[in-house]
């Protein structure tokens, strides 16, 4: 059965063309994961912030290493599209950022983040979504960033805010964390919104 409207974006959009580097501003880059980003991804995940916010932990750094190539492959999936967020001067990896559960034909994504310890408290998930968002609505032509968070999750929301995605409301028991199920903060950023 054909639909009655076209594709927002047809498939090939992102694996066309192999997956950019985004400069984010002052002093950050968003770049494609490399193999060796896999001990400071291992040494990111014993963070027990990441335990609190995040479904997903490393139990070694073997099974780290194998994320950046996981990442790297899903570039040409067009379905969850992961960049690492480093210090442009140093390439120190301070955090990730990606485009999930990606509709091409919609042009709907959701963006998710997340930040070493130590870079926590200096904008770097803030300005690294804001780059992200930019790219993919203004350059690439996706039409809606969804954005959500645990609503317990102040910090997230913050970001949320500063990169430009608007709260539109809350979902109910929509995701459970080790602590059992948490209330999600649903945010959007729509093509043409002001950031």
């Amino acid at each position: 059965m054909p639909y009655l409207t076209r594709a927002v974006l047809p498939a090939g959009t992102l694996s066309r063309t192999p997956q950019p580097a985004l400069p984010a501003g002052d002093g950050l880059v968003l770049r494609p994961w490399r193999t060796e980003d896999a001990p400071a991804v291992f040494h990111a995940f014993q963070d027990p912030a990441m335990h609190r916010w995040h479904l997903r932990t490393a139990d070694s750094e073997d099974e780290a290493r194998g994320w950046p190539a996981e990442w790297q492959q899903a570039w040409a999936q067009e379905r969850n599209v992961q960049w690492a967020v480093a210090d442009a001067a140093d390439d120190r990896l301070l955090g990730r950022v990606a485009l999930r559960n990606v509709l091409l034909g919609d042009g709907v994504a959701e963006v998710a983040y997340w930040t070493v310890a130590e870079a926590r408290g200096r904008g770097v998930a803030a300005r690294a979504t804001a780059a992200l968002a930019h790219w993919a609505l203004d350059e690439i032509g996706f039409h809606r960033l969804e954005l959500t968070h645990s609503v317990r999750n102040q910090a997230s929301c913050r970001v949320a805010g500063k990169a430009g995605f608007g709260l539109e409301g809350t979902k109910r028991s929509a995701l459970r964390h080790l602590d059992g199920w948490h209330d999600m903060h649903l945010h959007a950023r729509v093509r043409g919104d002001g950031a």
